[in-house]
């Protein structure tokens, strides 16, 4: 097994439409490795990790079974493009990997003016994810991912994009650009749990999409949960319908870890 860049992952994922694939191929963020026969390869970005090639190559159940050593979250989430990989990742993972339901959406619908409001409740307000906001995620657990994938604050306020809801000076929600690929980029949103309920989600998600439709960049959406598809639903994506994924453990338990 070993890394490979983006023209050299092109060659196998060439034409996928996943989001994560894109933002590695087309050289935004992420990481690739390749079978040492070339016939599979896998791209981690963030929390995804994909596969593609021949499921049952030699390197295949290497490559199924890898975690980077340095992955920042407790999991990794892998999503089989066929039968083929799902089998072998299931294989080699066993019951250490949790089958989850996860649900694609599609961006085509969306309209500005058929968005919710997006004036937050009283006691908050929206603001860009400034320098400011930008170090105050970074140093929270719930909010880290509106901006971990970055290369540091700058790489973030050049090439990434955000709304913040705020409750006084302090972060409480906010959708941000999770990844980013040619043309688009990928929602994350969250609120803290002691402000869930209260719509902010749904206020910067809807300023966040206006924001992204204004610029003709392509909000992507894919729903982790029921919730998320129902507020997905709520801002005017189309239910692209659900799909299974394999939620990996990539502590001690991963089955091999690369050096970087």
């Amino acid at each position: 097994m070993r890394r490979i860049d983006a023209a050299q992952a092109g060659a196998l994922f060439g034409g996928r439409i996943e989001t994560p694939v894109r933002a590695f191929v087309q050289g935004h963020m992420g990481r690739a490795w390749q079978s040492e026969d070339g016939r599979c390869a896998q791209i981690v970005t963030g929390d995804f990790c994909f596969f593609a090639g021949d499921a049952d190559a030699d390197g295949a159940r290497e490559l199924a079974g890898h975690v980077p050593a340095d992955h920042p979250s407790d999991s990794l989430l892998m999503l089989a493009h066929d039968a083929a990989w799902d089998a072998r990742i299931a294989d080699v993972w066993g019951d250490r990997a949790r089958r989850i339901r996860r649900y694609r959406l599609h961006a085509d619908a969306l309209r500005a003016d058929r968005l919710p409001p997006q004036d937050p409740p009283a006691g908050y307000r929206l603001a860009p994810l400034d320098g400011r906001l930008y170090r105050a995620a970074l140093a929270q657990a719930w909010s880290r991912d509106f901006v971990s994938l970055f290369d540091g604050e700058a790489d973030f306020l050049a090439r990434g994009l955000g709304v913040a809801a705020l409750r006084g000076d302090e972060l409480v929600a906010a959708a941000s650009s999770y990844l980013i690929y040619d043309g688009g980029l990928e929602i994350q949103v969250q609120t803290r749990d002691d402000h869930q309920r209260r719509g902010l989600a749904r206020c910067c998600c809807a300023a966040l999409i206006a924001q992204c439709l204004r610029r003709g960049l392509e909000p992507h959406w894919d729903a982790a949960n029921g919730a998320s598809l129902r507020l997905a639903l709520c801002l005017g994506y189309r239910n692209g319908g659900a799909y299974d994924a394999l939620e990996v453990p990539s502590s001690v338990n991963a089955c091999t870890k690369s050096e970087r």
